[in-house]
């Protein structure tokens, strides 16, 4: 008998014909005590304090009550810097959704029967999507300049490795029946892929890529802390000078900005699936 068989005994049910079964035990207990041990490591290891988040929680206050009302004026300051950030998010998402569909589907096993090409593919994917936006635009940064283009750079490698897991598991969920016609009457393994696949994962793939394009715009906000252009440049100067009225304004503009393109992309989203 186990230590958690000990400490929380199987309940013992009776049946009418006299026989006993054990009741099927919850393991909620033995969750609730992982999750205590592993919160108070966390608290240990962070060092957080509550009683400091009390005692400062009310600055965050102040500070937003600093940004209202924004700066109005402002507002010419800022449609530059916005556009950019609306041009890195569109062409990042489009370059990355795009050149990602070929190594999805080398990705997809019931494409792809050899291992070492499918392991190799997802690897890849998997090692790019480790790597943080912000540390791309930085590495960017370095090899093409401060600018939009270092941001498209790294939109588009987010976008790369986000998009091409999604895409690579949805080409092993489709129908292969008419991929396997096209093949044996002579189709060549790319065009029965364009032919048979691409209109099954179609509307999944562009609502995805819809939905990405959505958090590019917030991601390639901030990408100005590290020289990539856009809304993150002038609200990295501001906060650094303390004028938080404008900073109100600009995450006011962003605001607006993220609401309509969401509601644009979700309606385009309903109208695919």
């Amino acid at each position: 008998m186990s230590v958690y068989d000990k400490i929380f005994p199987p309940k013992l049910l009776t049946l009418p014909n006299g026989k006993q079964i054990s009741k099927p035990r919850s393991r909620a207990p033995l969750a609730a005590v992982i999750l205590v041990a592993m919160t108070a490591l966390s608290v240990e290891v962070t060092g957080f304090d509550m009683g400091v988040l009390v005692s400062r929680i009310r600055e965050f206050f102040v500070i937003l009550g600093e940004m209202i009302p924004p700066e109005w004026d402002y507002m010419s300051q800022i449609w530059q810097p916005l556009f950019d950030t609306i041009k890195m998010s569109l062409l990042g998402s489009f370059i990355g959704s795009i050149l990602v569909v070929p190594f999805a589907m080398l990705a997809s096993t019931n494409i792809i029967h050899s291992r070492v090409v499918v392991a190799a593919m997802r690897l890849l994917l998997s090692i790019i999507r480790t790597l943080p936006t912000l540390v791309s635009a930085l590495i960017a940064t370095y090899i093409f300049g401060l600018g939009t283009l270092a941001g498209t750079t790294a939109i588009a490698i987010f976008t790369f490795a986000y998009i091409g897991k999604i895409l690579y598991e949805e080409i092993e969920t489709v129908d292969m029946g008419p991929f396997e016609a096209m093949e044996a009457m002579g189709a060549t393994k790319v065009r029965a892929f364009i032919s048979a696949i691409v209109p099954q994962v179609l509307p999944s793939y562009l609502s995805n890529c819809l939905f990405c394009f959505e958090g590019n715009v917030r991601y390639a906000s901030i990408l100005g802390y590290v020289g990539a252009g856009g809304l993150g440049l002038i609200l990295n100067e501001k906060i650094g000078w303390r004028e938080y009225a404008s900073v109100g304004m600009i995450l006011l503009s962003l605001f607006v900005t993220v609401f309509i393109i969401e509601t644009i992309s979700r309606a385009a989203r309903k109208r695919l699936v």
